[in-house]
C-alpha cells in the first residue's frame, strides 16, 4: 500500500444507495471494474489523501476534522479499498494504467462505444434514425456549399437530432470533396490544455473509418508522445467524436464514397486559463500542435469539425437557479454572441467573452472551438441552427447547441 495515499483524478457524484445519501467516486479512466460508494463522513477522508500524510497523520487529521473517535482500522481498511480499485497514484495503478493502454492500443480499433445504447448499432435502422431527424428540414433552393469547417452537437441524438441533420446535411458535399476530416472533440475528462491523439481508427455500425497514423506521428513528435497520448484512454469512451464520427460515416455511406481519413482529437479544458489570467495562445503545446497541423496539412483538402455543445445551466450543473423564460432569452442572446465572434472566424473575441465572465454557462466547446478557429485562420461563416435542450425532469436546466458553416 502506498507508504502516503494520493488519490488520482476521480470524479465525485451524490447519489442515493438504499435511501442513503452516499459518494460515489467514479474513475473517469476506468483502470478497474470497482465501484465504491462513501458515506458523507467517511468521503472526509479524501479531503486528506493528498500524498502529503501517511495513514497514521491521515487518521488523525480525520478525526480531529469530525472532532470525534475515529476507529484506526477503518481508516486503514479504506485506503485498502481505494488501493485495490487503483484509485491512488501508486505503482498499482500505473501498471493497470500500462495494461489497459497496451489492450486499447492492440485491439484493431477504437470499437464504438454507444453503439447499441445511445444509438442503433444495426447501420440500417441508425440510417432510418438519422434520416428521420430531417423530416421537417427544407433543403429546396440550397446548393451543394464547400466550406471548411462546422461547429455541430455533440449530445445525445434524442435531443439534438434535428440540429444535427440540418448541420451535416448542408456540410455534405464538403464532407465528401474532403481528403481529410480533422474533428476536435471535447474532452469531458481530459486535464487542462490538453491535446489528445490516438492512432486508433474509429469504428461506428457502417464499419471502420480510416485515419492518418502519418500526420498523428508528426503531430505527436512536434508536442512529444509523452504530452500526445498521455489521456489516450480517454477516447475510449469519449462521445464527442464518437458522435461525430457516426454522421460523418452516414454521409458517406447514403452517397456510397469511401470515406477519407479521419483525425480525432480530443481537447482539454481551458479552465486553467481563464482562472490565473493566462491565454492559450501562451501555450507552447497547443501553439506548436496548431502549427503543425497547419504545416502538415498545407495543400490538402481539410474538412474540420468542432464537435462541441455550448451552455450547462440550471440546478443539473450546481446552478442556484431556475432557467425560466427571462434566463432563457438571456442565454440565448448570450449564445449568439458567441456564434457571431465563431462567424467571424475571431478565437481571440471568442475566448475574451467566455473569459470575462468565468465561463459562468460551461460552455463545453471552449477549447475545442477555440483550437478549431485558430487552426483555420481567416474564415467567415453562416449560422444555421439553434437549441436549449432540456437537462432535467423539470426543465428547470437546459444545454445550448449550435450548428455553424465556416468558410
Amino acid at each position: 500500500m502506498t507508504e502516503k495515499p494520493r488519490l488520482r483524478p476521480l470524479d465525485f457524484q451524490q447519489v442515493q444507495h438504499q435511501g442513503q445519501p452516499m459518494w460515489y467516486l467514479r474513475d473517469p479512466m476506468q483502470l478497474t471494474d470497482y465501484q465504491l460508494l462513501m458515506p458523507p463522513a467517511l468521503a472526509q477522508i479524501l479531503l486528506f489523501c493528498d500524498g502529503t500524510r501517511d495513514i497514521d497523520e491521515i487518521h488523525d487529521a480525520l478525526r480531529d476534522h469530525l472532532n470525534m473517535p475515529i476507529n484506526y482500522d477503518i481508516v486503514v481498511d479504506t485506503i485498502a479499498q481505494l488501493d485495490e480499485a487503483c484509485l491512488l497514484e501508486n505503482e498499482r495503478s500505473r501498471q493497470a494504467l500500462v495494461a489497459l493502454r497496451q489492450a486499447y492500443r492492440a485491439q484493431p480499433y477504437r470499437r464504438a462505444a454507444l453503439a447499441g445504447l445511445s444509438y442503433p448499432e444495426t447501420p440500417a435502422i441508425l440510417t432510418h434514425l438519422l434520416d428521420s431527424y430531417a423530416t421537417e428540414d427544407d433543403l429546396h433552393g440550397w446548393e451543394p456549399w464547400y466550406g471548411r469547417a462546422i461547429v455541430a452537437p455533440h449530445i445525445d441524438y434524442q435531443r439534438g437530432g434535428p440540429v444535427y441533420a440540418k448541420t451535416y446535411r448542408r456540410a455534405a458535399a464538403a464532407i465528401l470533396n474532403a481528403d481529410l476530416i480533422l474533428v476536435f472533440g471535447t474532452d469531458h475528462n481530459g486535464g487542462p490544455g490538453t491535446f489528445t491523439l490516438t492512432k486508433q481508427p474509429y469504428a461506428t455500425p457502417y464499419g471502420v473509418l480510416p485515419t492518418d497514423p502519418d500526420l498523428i506521428d508528426a503531430l505527436a513528435a512536434a508536442i512529444g508522445p509523452d504530452a500526445a497520448f498521455a489521456e489516450e484512454l480517454n477516447h475510449r469512451q469519449e462521445h464527442s467524436v464518437e458522435l461525430a464520427a457516426v454522421w460523418l460515416h452516414y454521409i458517406y455511406q447514403r452517397t456510397g464514397v469511401a470515406p477519407k481519413p479521419m483525425i480525432p482529437i480530443l481537447c482539454g479544458s481551458f479552465h486553467h486559463f481563464v482562472i490565473n489570467g493566462r491565454h492559450p495562445s501562451q501555450d507552447p503545446r497547443l501553439t506548436t500542435a496548431i502549427q503543425t497541423l497547419k504545416e502538415q496539412t498545407a495543400g490538402k483538402r481539410v474538412f474540420s469539425v468542432a464537435s462541441v455543445d455550448f451552455a450547462h445551466v440550471g440546478p443539473a450543473f450546481s446552478d442556484s437557479f431556475n432557467m425560466d423564460e427571462t434566463r432563457r432569452a438571456q442565454l440565448k442572446q448570450s449564445d449568439f454572441n458567441l456564434v457571431q465572434a465563431i462567424i467571424r472566424g475571431d478565437e481571440s473575441l471568442f475566448y475574451d467573452q467566455i473569459a470575462a465572465v468565468q465561463d459562468r454557462h460551461r460552455i463545453c466547446g471552449f477549447s475545442s472551438i477555440y483550437l478549431m478557429l485558430d487552426y483555420l485562420g481567416s474564415t467567415e461563416g453562416l449560422h444555421i441552427a439553434y437549441d436549449q435542450c432540456p437537462a432535467d425532469e423539470q426543465n428547470n436546466s437546459l444545454v445550448s447547441i449550435a450548428g455553424i458553416l465556416l468558410e
